[in-house]
């Protein structure tokens, strides 16, 4: 599945309807899940069909076309599987119950098959529910004529802080090509750099947000100064909402050119399979463990690995920078000390280093058979 995103440019009565089927929208799926909440084991189907109860109840509702109503009770069946799901597993803390979609600055509304309409230059798309938003320009580089139109399966609308964007889902399977290079790498993740990998080299943390919180500061101050419900609170939080999202853009770019770089360098790549969001419960690392986006740069290593027919294998993190890359002993270290002293055999070398070292040793010996680890993907990849 590839989905190109394109924003869309239209007159502010447009736009003012492309947030009335948002509304609607949400409105669909915080009602299914009220319903689920009276009505106690009922499934997927029965959602589907209460969205044509709610277009019949709600004449406004039902201006929204059927199949995105649809998509809507899809989203709502979605949060209710993962807290089955959850429960299931029996998994520590809290099972994710589903909750009500409040008002937000983001927000989206999803169309199937039906209810909009590309333009024969594919340059344009017109909605064509009951909102009537009109025709909308795309302002994209990608060029849609290589695809048919029977591969379209979904077009979402998105809000964001700067404008609204339609995402185009294409059911296409992307493949490229790579010369084999021979060579393999194993990643340690840090603070201090952002990687350390099995030959030494490193990559500087560029710390979107951390160099971006003086200006972060300084509108959210102006943002408070505002009065409650005035146009100058909306423009100011605005403003507050867009430094967000381009902090959130620089680090999916860094992550997204960093992993494809080191995919398409490599033919097996390995890294820690880390549990993100129990090490973002320590108070005093929390912002710079999220400013760093591990997950997010691992999400791409994968995603890279498969379109790339690169093996990525994810190595349980357990002992990886304790053990000695040269002759196995535990050596325990606190997290202060960056320097790996072996006791036992003299070895001597940067703590990340020496754990990248064990991460790729790992790898290398259970390759073969990853269905013992938590590969997260990769497991067919192997095989292959």
């Amino acid at each position: 599945m590839l989905v190109f995103e394109a924003k869309l440019e239209g007159i502010k009565q447009q736009y003012e309807r492309l947030d009335e089927a948002i509304r609607t929208a949400r409105f669909v799926r915080n009602s299914c899940i009220k319903y689920w909440i009276d009505n106690k084991g009922i499934g997927k189907y029965e959602l589907s069909a209460y969205c044509a109860v709610l277009a019949k109840q709600f004449s406004w509702a039902g201006k929204l076309n059927s199949q995105a109503r649809q998509a809507s009770a899809e989203r709502a069946w979605i949060s209710i599987a993962r807290f089955y799901d959850n429960c299931k597993k029996g998994k520590p803390g809290k099972k994710g119950f589903p909750k009500f979609k409040k008002h937000q600055t983001h927000g989206s509304v999803e169309y199937k098959t039906t209810g909009w309409k590309l333009s024969e230059d594919r340059r344009n798309i017109t909605f064509t529910d009951g909102f009537e938003a009109g025709c909308f320009k795309l302002w994209g580089t990608r060029d849609l004529h290589f695809y048919q139109l029977k591969q379209i399966k979904r077009v979402r609308v998105v809000r964001r802080a700067d404008g609204y964007y339609a995402q185009i889902c294409l059911d296409v399977e992307r493949v490229e090509k790579r010369e084999p290079t021979g060579k393999t790498i194993g990643l340690d993740v840090g603070l201090t750099h952002f990687y350390t990998d099995s030959d030494g080299q490193t990559v500087e943390n560029p710390r979107h947000l951390r160099k971006s919180e003086k200006a972060l500061r300084r509108l959210s101050k102006k943002l408070s100064g505002t009065p409650k419900g005035s146009k100058n609170r909306a423009k100011a939080r605005n403003r507050l909402s867009r430094k967000h999202l381009k902090v959130s853009r620089q680090r999916k770019d860094f992550a997204v050119k960093l992993a494809r770089c080191v995919i398409q360098s490599n033919d097996l790549v390995a890294y820690e399979d880390l549990q993100v969001r129990n090490m973002m419960k320590n108070r005093r690392l929390a912002k710079s463990i999220s400013d760093a986006a591990w997950t997010a740069f691992r999400q791409w290593l994968e995603y890279f690995g498969k379109v790339f027919g690169v093996v990525t294998v994810a190595v349980p993190p357990h002992y990886t920078s304790q053990n000695c890359s040269s002759c196995g002993e535990v050596i325990k270290k606190s997290l202060s000390q960056r320097t790996h002293r072996c006791h036992h055999c003299g070895f001597v070398l940067d703590r990340d280093w020496n754990a990248a070292i064990n991460i790729l040793e790992f790898a290398l010996r259970t390759v073969g058979h990853t269905g013992t680890l938590n590969a997260s993907g990769d497991i067919d990849l192997c095989k292959g």
